[in-house]
């Protein structure tokens, strides 16, 4: 397997300006896949000056062009797909049935449908007064900085990227330094199927050293950024200086409400991939499982036995269902949950450990974990994003609602009922971006995906993603000449 190692800045790929590296690891078994180029801020500075040169021509290409480009790249990344699931396998620790039956496609899906989008999305003619044409662009913002986290790189990558080139920006995105080699891919077919030099920009690099002067870089109109809410809250501070726009797509902990009148099998396999999937790591798991008392005895004995039952191990096996964590720090810090829910009384019920498969001691794996615990407890209202799942039950519909939006967080959450007006009427009533009913975890590119309070602001995907990334311009033409009356002689 060939990685590129390299920054790809002006439409080459380049070494760093000092020849700083970044070890790449594989999470199975903490072997050494590569190292590649560590960015640090010369390079920003570089990747900045090929956007800025870049920008006027690709703001000025005719919005099908890009978009026809942009239906290339989704082409070329089919054709690619068995060597980037691969890519993404070892470098992530996601099982290979995943990235070639979930992540991958996905990926494909989202440059496509901005390949689409791109000569659809519309401006408007506003009705004023007689005399006067009033219409509004949607104008690109320029030079975007785009920071990806470690748990799906290269699906966030699409997500970040697809609607700003649609859009007409040049981007910069950095992806993290634990997983930066599915990006780099990407920009190998970017620089294939022909897009022009400096339009895209892939700097791998340290957050606090590469993401942190990105977000501050005076000629970078915006920021958008996936990852934790404690440094989604660095990115606003360092965006101040030049008041750039700012997207934030942050922590969840996701309520996952499970009624007396559930199809009950459909529910433990759905709540089962909501949090188990990935290994836990995603911001919109599943994590708090709220069990209704009546049915709460017989929901567990049925998830214990299938959570049990998952296959864990090396994810380049198509059996595997659950690989490793993405990175030893991370394993340990969910290892330290297991710790902090036994010290406040919960009772573990499967699971809390790192795995006893010896053939599996060198790699960065968690058994699937299921705790409860009240719902003040610190691993009901902290963000574990590991396969850990705490499980609470309730009395009535009034109580679950209160428990549900009782955190700081307000991505995702699911329900599960078979009583329609019931699901309208919970749905309505969570403090949520995103709500599944009967399913969890769905994701769509025309389907807005983000949240709010501390889940961040702003979204991907959709004509929302868009907006994201365009500012409306207000054009007054005055149709008839006419002078103002306070003016006329």
């Amino acid at each position: 397997m060939q990685f590129q190692t390299r920054l790809f800045i002006g439409g080459e790929f380049v070494d760093a300006v000092d020849r700083g590296r970044i070890e790449v690891l594989n999470p199975h078994d903490n072997s050494r896949l590569v190292e590649v180029a560590e960015a640090r801020a010369a390079d920003i500075d570089r990747a900045v000056a090929a956007a800025s040169k870049a920008f006027p021509a690709w703001r000025a290409t005719a919005s099908a062009d890009r978009g026809r480009l942009l239906l290339k790249l989704a082409d070329a990344i089919e054709a690619q797909a068995a060597e980037l699931a691969e890519i993404e396998t070892l470098d992530t620790g996601h099982p290979i049935r995943d990235t070639r039956g979930l992540d991958v496609p996905r990926t494909a899906a989202t440059f496509r449908y901005f390949g689409g989008m791109a000569d659809k999305f519309q401006g408007s003619v506003v009705p004023v007064e007689h005399g006067f044409l009033n219409y509004v662009t949607h104008e690109p913002l320029g030079v975007v900085g785009q920071i990806v986290p470690w748990n799906f790189p290269l699906m966030f990558t699409s997500w970040k990227m697809a609607p700003a080139l649609a859009a007409g920006n040049c981007a910069i995105l950095k992806p993290a330094e634990l997983t930066p080699l599915t990006s780099l891919k990407i920009a190998e077919i970017v620089r294939q199927v022909g897009f022009p030099r400096g339009v895209v920009n892939v700097v791998p690099g340290y957050g606090a050293i590469a993401g942190q002067y990105l977000a501050e870089h005076p000629q970078v109109a915006k920021i958008a950024f996936t990852g934790s809410t404690a440094t989604g809250r660095k990115i606003v501070q360092a965006s101040s200086g030049n008041l750039k726009r700012v997207q934030l797509e942050l922590g969840g902990k996701g309520a996952n409400i499970v009624f007396d009148d559930a199809n009950i099998p459909t529910a433990i396999a759905g709540s089962a991939f909501a949090v188990f999937h990935n290994q836990g790591q995603a911001c919109i798991a599943g994590s708090r499982l709220l069990l209704q008392e009546k049915i709460a005895d017989h929901f567990l004995e049925g998830f214990l036995k299938l959570a049990s039952s998952i296959r864990i191990g090396n994810p380049l096996d198509p059996a595997t269902e659950m690989g490793p964590l993405t990175s030893t720090m991370h394993r340990d810090r969910v290892l330290d949950y297991c710790r902090i829910a036994k010290e406040q009384g919960a009772a573990i019920l499967l699971g809390g450990k790192a795995s006893s498969d010896l053939t599996l001691a060198r790699g960065c794996y968690v058994m699937p974990t299921v705790v409860r615990a009240r719902p003040t407890d610190r691993v009901c209202q902290e963000e574990v994003f590991g396969p850990f799942v705490s499980v609470t039950t309730f009395k009535d519909e009034e109580e679950v609602i209160e428990i549900a939006n009782d955190t700081v967080y307000g991505l995702g959450g699911g329900l599960w009922t078979t009583n329609l007006q019931r699901a309208h009427r919970v749905a309505n009533r969570m403090i949520s971006g995103m709500v599944w009913v009967n399913c969890y975890k769905r994701a769509n590119p025309g389907s807005p995906f983000g949240g709010l309070r501390n889940s961040g602001y702003g979204r991907d995907m959709g004509f929302e993603a868009m907006h994201e990334y365009t500012t409306p311009k207000s054009v007054w033409v005055n149709v008839e000449a006419t002078i103002p009356p306070f003016y006329q002689r």
